[in-house]
């Protein structure tokens, strides 16, 4: 029994003896297989570092406004007799566009005149007696105060006929008629809007840190969401205080040779460009990865398989796909802009710049 006991215990330690050797020699020659075994090289795209012209700027978003542009109100009560537009007419300025019904008065004005002939007549009459000696200094004078009264009343029936027909105050593209003939409107009504396209204008806001960088004449640049149109313009005026509130500045432009495509109340994307300057490293701003220790880009280092270096770097000014780099390091180095997302420091690099992102300084 203890005989048959003891070859158990012999062969399950054999046994497992066997299972723990060959897991060890099993797991040794797997990790001397990994410690000889070389990465294939890392497919990346690079950039030579160069000095450049920066063309920096400042970018906003604004609206487009008119030059001129207005809500052509009613200056009197009446029925609507005529219009005379239709919606997107081009309208020059003193041309009619809307006609109340001025019977009334013009029935009034004509009484008026009539008075006011009578008036004058008395008046001359009066004088030549008084020339004569036979009229009174103050028959004159009443005669006087009552031409000027029907003088008066003339000019203002005038006044209130002429507020009967509506003009347009400038040139421009008319809206929408929002009467109708034979509708009754009241002082205030308006019954179009009026806008001058020739000249438009865009405003814009900025940051109060950038109100040293803006001034009146500087060039812009403006965009529209819309078939991605592009105008240039310059700057007019610049609001004299900060909002309180947003800490914002509001700037106005002067759009040229929109030709009729940019409408009042348009979003557009401005850009105040600022003067350029020469000799700054820059690059694109994919080959900078940010991390919570910083910036950082990887440097191409020759050798028989060349390699990579993790580099820290200072950045400045973006503009537009680039990234201004103050620090870290110099023109000539050759840095990865695409495919670092697979790399670490000293991993061997394939330099594959068949397919490489494009950037370039707007």
């Amino acid at each position: 029994m203890i005989k048959r006991l003891i070859i158990a215990v012999v062969l399950l330690t054999l046994i497992v003896g066997g299972i723990v050797g060959f897991n060890q020699f099993r797991d040794k020659m797997i990790a001397e297989y990994f410690a000889t075994m070389t990465p294939p090289p890392v497919a990346v795209s690079t950039v030579k570092v160069e000095p450049i012209v920066w063309q920096s700027g400042i970018d906003a978003v604004g609206t487009a406004i008119a030059s001129q542009g207005v809500d052509l109100a009613v200056e009197a009560s009446g029925l609507v007799r005529s219009i005379s537009f239709d919606a997107n007419d081009k309208v020059s300025e003193g041309q009619t566009l809307l006609q109340l019904d001025e019977r009334i008065e013009r029935a009034d004005l004509g009484a008026a005149m009539a008075s006011l002939d009578l008036a004058v007549t008395q008046l001359n009459r009066n004088k030549t007696l008084q020339e004569r000696g036979i009229s009174t200094t103050n028959t004159v004078d009443t005669a006087e105060v009552q031409e000027k009264s029907a003088r008066a009343q003339v000019a203002k029936l005038t006044a209130i006929l002429d507020q009967k027909e509506m003009v347009a105050p400038f040139g421009g593209v008319i809206g929408i008629a929002r009467v109708e003939a034979g509708e009754y409107v009241t002082p205030g009504m308006i019954y179009a809007t009026l806008q001058n396209l020739d000249r438009m204008q865009a405003e814009f806001t900025v940051p109060e840190q950038q109100i040293g960088a803006v001034a009146i004449g500087m060039d812009v640049t403006a965009r529209t969401e819309a078939g991605d149109m592009q105008f240039t313009g310059k700057i007019i005026a610049i609001e004299p205080r900060v909002d309180p509130v947003s800490r914002l500045v509001t700037l106005r432009a002067l759009i040229d040779d929109t030709d009729g495509k940019l409408f009042p109340g348009q979003f557009v994307r401005i850009r105040v460009v600022l003067p350029s300057e020469d000799g700054v490293l820059a690059l694109p701003q994919t080959a900078v990865t940010s991390n919570l220790y910083g910036d950082s880009v990887f440097v191409v280092r020759e050798g028989e398989t060349p390699t990579v270096e993790q580099v820290f770097v200072k950045v400045g000014r973006r503009s537009g796909g680039m990234v201004e780099i103050v620090d870290g390091i110099e023109a000539g180095d050759e840095v990865v802009d695409a495919g670092q997302n697979r790399l670490t420091g000293g991993a061997a690099v394939a330099v594959d710049n068949s397919v490489s992102p494009a950037a370039a300084v707007e």
